[in-house]
């Protein structure tokens, strides 16, 4: 069965903490980290954006998947935070690791899931024996208007997959999409910060979709949440994943491992796929688990996997954590201002 070949991910070396921002804007930090449960966020370097993070995560991937790369023939990038907006930033992913150029390759945008969409589309191709391996990449250096409550959570990351049939760490076993046309969350062209609906971004964009998603693929494999080693879902902060995870009945233990936004913020469509990469750091053979994104606008893709034995042998350093805690360099407003664009110097 098709599912995961290989993974690699990027984080931002640089954070700035959730106090330094609460200083500039007269705000409680305590009570802000309580509410989100969001401590410190990555920021990306001045010369790291959606491109360079998915070079990176896609380089590790392939490092790690001993795999010829003119195997790979598609490769889609899934991010709200394209460096261009008429300039495919797939095409320079392929050309940084070498590509032979015969291969399938666009740009995707569904808010925070596009990554996700990229799995099911190389997963769809594989399976029909258009092609051998696929890589999908879910990548971002999110927007945030000065003092927004987005703000605090708005992060930089992204994560990278190759899908195809031949040593399998992760089988995807199934996997599902619920849609609607909800506007919690917009972005319009030429607009430099995202708007966004407040508390109508909970109730009847994130909780809706990730409940339903989550319980109809369950449902249709006849599973419950005992079934289940890890799950991982979207995290725009770190109250929503914990709140929806108590709703479908998982417990803390289960979500723990993959739950990375307290530390390095909402990175939208790295957020879920970072956090599937730091379970695989540590899964076993025979582990199940279940992955859902969320994409504001509205919608969320559900997958179910099983761990492989292949995943053994498979070189799985630096782990996910190890770069979220190491290497760490704090940063003041000022230059975080600087990096992000809200001031010109």
């Amino acid at each position: 069965m098709a599912g995961i070949v290989s993974y690699g991910t990027y984080i931002p070396k640089y954070r700035i903490k959730v106090e330094e921002i609460a200083k500039i804007w007269g705000e409680n930090a305590e009570a802000i980290k309580n509410s989100l449960e969001v401590y410190e966020k990555s920021v990306a370097d001045i010369d790291e954006d959606t491109a360079t993070i998915s070079v990176e995560a896609a380089r590790e991937a392939l490092v790690r998947s001993r795999i010829d790369k003119n195997l790979i023939k598609a490769v889609f990038v899934g991010s709200e935070s394209h460096p261009y907006a008429v300039k495919p930033t797939a095409t320079i992913v392929g050309e940084a690791l070498g590509l032979d150029n015969f291969y399938h390759c666009a740009d995707l945008e569904f808010a925070c899931k596009a990554g996700t969409a990229g799995i099911q589309t190389c997963l769809a191709m594989v399976n029909s024996g258009m092609i051998k391996y696929g890589m999908a990449i879910g990548a971002d250096t999110s927007q945030s208007a000065p003092g927004d409550p987005l703000e605090y959570s708005a992060a930089c990351g992204g994560a990278a997959f190759i899908i195809g049939a031949n040593g399998v760490i992760a089988e995807i076993k199934d996997t599902l999409s619920f849609t609607t046309d909800t506007p919690d969350f917009w972005r319009r062209e030429g607009q430099p910060y995202p708007s966004h609906g407040g508390r109508f971004t909970g109730e009847p964009a994130y909780f809706k979709h990730i409940l339903q998603a989550s319980k109809e693929i369950m449902r249709k494999n006849g599973l419950s949440p005992e079934d289940f080693s890890y799950a991982v879902f979207h995290m725009p902060n770190g109250k929503f994943p914990t709140r929806v995870a108590k709703m479908l009945g998982f417990s803390s233990k289960q979500i723990e491992q993959g739950l990375v936004v307290r530390y390095i913020g909402n990175t939208y469509s790295g957020s879920s796929l970072l956090g599937l990469s730091a379970v695989l750091d540590v899964a076993k053979p025979e582990d199940r688990i279940l992955l859902t994104s969320f994409g504001s606008g509205a919608g969320s893709d559900s997958l179910i996997m099983e761990v492989t034995d292949e995943i053994e042998s498979f070189e799985r350093n630096p782990k996910v954590w190890e770069k979220i805690k190491k290497n760490r360099v704090y940063i003041d407003y000022g230059l975080y201002s600087k990096l992000r664009g809200k001031i010109r110097m």
